[in-house]
């Protein structure tokens, strides 16, 4: 429990300090041994605060009835946190106690950021660049609903300068601040083949799977709702094709097999690995190094610095303090050799980017 307490607590301090609601709601759970026990429910690899804040946040998205649902500013709440909040967040968990029971035992926290849209667009141009290839087919590696498969059909405003589609009324438009310099980019790539392949796909077809992508996003961000609710609505009318699978990387040999020659392929990981055991996870990168040399893969990794690929060095923090994501490249040269590079540094929702 002290353990558990203490993750609550680094999260109120460190992963959403911007976030008065989450930062009490934290700190209230961390004193509560009832609701530090709900995590007993969940997975170990997903046993992490955002789970439970997602769990009850979809509970107040669900219309509960409750006055915890004052200080949700995703459903109209204006009040602050203040001194009744833990009593009320211990009432309202106890009475949704078998809902969030649920949640936690079969959900994960799949956010599905189109924000990492702003990386991955700029990044894609780079493949073709450097692989001299137009035609790409992207597979995006724990893809959640899928929403990443519409980089191309995106909006992308760098302050400076604009990439992706023409902006328009009804098409997601995301903001990020460019920094570094703007390198020569191609505009005339395409994607020829979309794919994405999660454990546990998000179906934007039915309310109630929508509802979950919408509870992962925090309350007071209501820019990212509305973007994420444009996202969904192209998602639903696109039918971009998203699988379960169990086993992921035979469901990537089989998506390689079926791919045209003259196409590149590129699979895409993003805030996916942390959830691998460490067996698994070196099983994966063992196996991207292999496809990279033998099938010509492209492997475009965004995670955690930590995570970066085996034998790459770090690059220089980007210099602003904050937590960031590490965007990776692998490719093979004619000669069979592994080529990799750390292609950006950005935020982990894509508010910024730092090109390298």
């Amino acid at each position: 429990m002290k353990t558990r307490a203490a993750q609550f607590r680094q999260f109120a301090a460190v992963e959403c300090p911007q976030d008065p609601l989450y930062v009490a709601i934290c700190q209230a759970v961390a004193d509560a041994p009832a609701l530090l026990a709900l995590m007993d429910h969940a997975p170990a690899t997903q046993s992490r605060p955002n789970l439970l804040l997602a769990a009850l946040h979809e509970r107040v998205l669900a219309g509960v009835e409750h006055p915890l649902a004052a200080y949700y500013l995703s459903v109209g709440g204006t009040r602050m946190p203040d001194a009744a909040l833990p009593a009320l967040l211990l009432d309202f968990a106890q009475r949704e106690q078998p809902a969030l029971v649920g949640h936690l035992r079969q959900r994960s926290t799949q956010t599905n950021e189109i924000g990492r849209c702003a990386v991955l667009w700029p990044a894609l141009a780079h493949i073709a660049n450097l692989t001299g290839r137009q035609d790409l087919a992207l597979l995006d590696f724990g893809s959640s609903a899928g929403l990443n498969l519409g980089v191309d059909d995106y909006h992308y405003d760098y302050g400076q300068f604009r990439l992706g589609a023409p902006a328009a009324a009804g098409r997601p438009q995301v903001a990020c601040y460019w920094r570094g310099e703007r390198p020569a980019l191609a505009t005339s790539w395409r994607l020829a083949n979309r794919l994405g392949l999660d454990l546990a796909p998000v179906d934007v077809q039915g309310e109630d799977a929508a509802r979950w992508l919408r509870a992962c996003v925090w309350p007071h961000d209501r820019e990212r709702a509305q973007r994420l609710d444009l996202a969904i609505a192209c998602a639903q009318s696109a039918h971009w094709p998203v699988l379960q699978a169990d086993d992921g990387l035979a469901a990537v040999e089989v998506w390689l097999d079926g791919l045209p020659a003259d196409v590149q392929p590129v699979l895409f990981d993003s805030w996916v690995l942390a959830y691998f055991e460490p067996a698994a996870l070196a099983q994966f990168q063992a196996q991207m190094t292999r496809w990279v040399l033998e099938r010509g893969l492209v492997w475009l990794s965004a995670e955690a610095p930590a995570l970066c690929p085996p034998g790459l060095p770090l690059p220089p923090p980007d210099g602003s303090g904050e937590s960031a994501t590490l965007w990776t490249l692998q490719w093979a040269q004619d000669a069979g050799q592994i080529q990799q590079t750390a292609l950006a540094w950005s935020h982990p929702h894509g508010r910024w980017l730092h090109w390298l």
